[in-house]
């Protein structure tokens, strides 16, 4: 979306026309950079033991002025949107960089006449009243399915942001990105012991057709599940051990192992385990992954990126050999690639860098049926919760939330405790099986870099990873 037509709205002190001028004037001499304005506003209900625990609203904008010569970035940022603190913003970062140079203005970004979102905000379309009576209502039907469920906590989190974006050239960029999310956690007890369960979802489309009754009983469903079995499920084996992923959210250990490793910035530097391999097999001929911002209503989707790049779908594993990187505009231009719309930032108050939208493994040929009954024995992880993974080695450790044991072909007991290491190229190669049930996740994923966090997705088919090493509080 590339209209300028509310730029005004933001500040009645700059003009638009002045903004456009002073921006021109402040990045005279750097290869590229930009004025990024934004405009968000931010609501979480929490409903907790019964009773509404807490409510927030955060309502906050600024802008953040980068002006970047070969490898070097200046930038400056503030709350308020005048001239007198972009000129103050513009000196700060010419004295970061030096005055007197020239150099070739970097080219503006294409322009898009997409438009994913509207201009509604998720919280108000739903309202405060409709929101805090739909918490009780979920409350009380989770506390009326089972006479084991203890405790329940649900929660309604909107966020709605506004952002334009000024070149030096005096083009300007604007989009704006609603975005919904609904958790509930469930904690069941027998007597003797807890167990818990999460689920949640959420979208950045009509937040009407997102937030539906059919949807959060579904997810109360879940969560109810997965705290019920945790009720019976044993200590998770030890050592080495092949391993059957579920489709959907699973995807977050290819995330994480993997698509950071893609990432363009990394591989300029040379700190990926993928740096210099481009062209490369790094994986059987069953493995493809994209990352795809375009999608409609998903988590991770925008109409352009924070640097006003239209959003893409970047191949970057097609057939098990590495055709891709995703790339921001400084990144693309010191490697000599094209920007693919990964420059997003968290909020005014951050830098651009290559990030990801929704990334995920597409299709394989088998059934996920076929690909479990080839594996005498192993674990199966439907679930994972958080993680940690060193960017420069590749090496992972994830915890996974629900496991089970495979003994012939066939889904056993459950299992707690389960702890996934290994490193993401490696991974890569010990996929052995890829299934035809792709899944992308329910909209909750939130990627960290650098202490900045953006929404994302995440998605993959039912997979088998050969080999791979699990810890566990008891010997395989």
């Amino acid at each position: 979306m590339t209209s300028d037509t509310s730029f005004d709205s933001f500040s009645p002190d700059l003009g638009r026309d002045e903004a456009k001028r002073l921006v021109g004037e402040l990045l005279n001499g750097a290869e590229d950079g930009e004025l990024f304005i934004e405009r968000r506003q931010a609501e979480s209900l929490v409903f907790d033991d019964g009773k509404l625990k807490s409510a927030s609203v955060d309502d906050a904008q600024g802008f953040g002025l980068r002006s970047v010569s070969g490898e070097t970035v200046a930038y400056a940022h503030a709350t308020e949107l005048s001239a007198s603190a972009l000129k103050r913003a513009g000196e700060t970062c010419r004295s970061i960089l030096g005055q007197g140079k020239t150099a070739t203005v970097a080219d503006a970004p294409p322009r898009t006449n997409r438009k994913l979102y509207s201009d509604k905000n998720p919280a108000d379309a739903l309202g405060f009243a409709k929101r805090v009576a739909l918490l009780e209502a979920v409350d009380a039907y989770a506390r009326g399915l089972d006479a084991k469920v203890r405790q329940v906590s649900a929660s309604v989190a909107t966020d709605f942001q506004d952002v334009s974006i000024i070149r030096p050239d005096g083009s300007l960029y604007r989009d704006v990105r609603p975005l919904l999310r609904f958790n509930i956690s469930i904690t069941t007890d027998n007597g003797t012991l807890q167990g818990t369960g999460t689920d949640g979802f959420g979208g950045r489309g009509d937040p009407l057709s997102i937030l539906t009754e059919e949807r959060w009983k579904e997810a109360t469903h879940e969560a109810l599940r997965q705290a019920l079995v945790a009720l019976d499920a044993e200590a998770a084996p030890a050592g080495e051990m092949d391993v059957l992923l579920g489709p959907g959210w699973p995807g977050i250990l290819l995330h994480e192992a993997i698509g950071h490793g893609l990432e363009g910035d990394f591989n300029r530097k040379g700190t990926s385990a993928f740096a210099g391999l481009m062209g490369q097999r790094i994986a059987s001929e069953d493995v493809s992954i994209v990352d795809d911002g375009t999608i409609p209503d998903r988590r991770g989707s925008i109409t352009i990126d924070d640097e006003g790049t239209p959003s893409n779908c970047t191949t970057l594993i097609e057939n098990g050999i590495l055709v891709g990187y995703m790339q921001d505009r400084l990144n693309a231009r010191l490697m000599g690639q094209k920007p693919t719309g990964n420059g997003r930032r968290e909020s005014y108050a951050h830098v651009p860098m290559p990030r990801m939208t929704n990334t995920y493994m597409l299709n394989g040929k088998r059934t996920p049926e076929e690909v479990l009954a080839s594996m005498k024995t192993g674990l199966f992880a439907k679930s994972f919760g958080g993680g940690q993974v060193d960017i420069t080695s590749g090496k992972f450790v994830f915890t996974v939330t629900e496991a089970y044991i495979i003994e012939n072909g066939k889904l056993t007991r459950p299992v707690k405790g389960a702890i996934l290491i290994g490193s993401g190229a490696e991974a890569l190669k010990r996929i052995s099986m890829v299934a035809n049930d792709l899944a992308l996740d329910k909209g909750i994923g939130t990627c960290g870099k650098a202490g900045q966090g953006v929404p994302v997705g995440v998605g993959q088919p039912t997979l088998r990873i050969n080999g791979l090493t699990v810890g566990g509080t008891k010997a395989a």
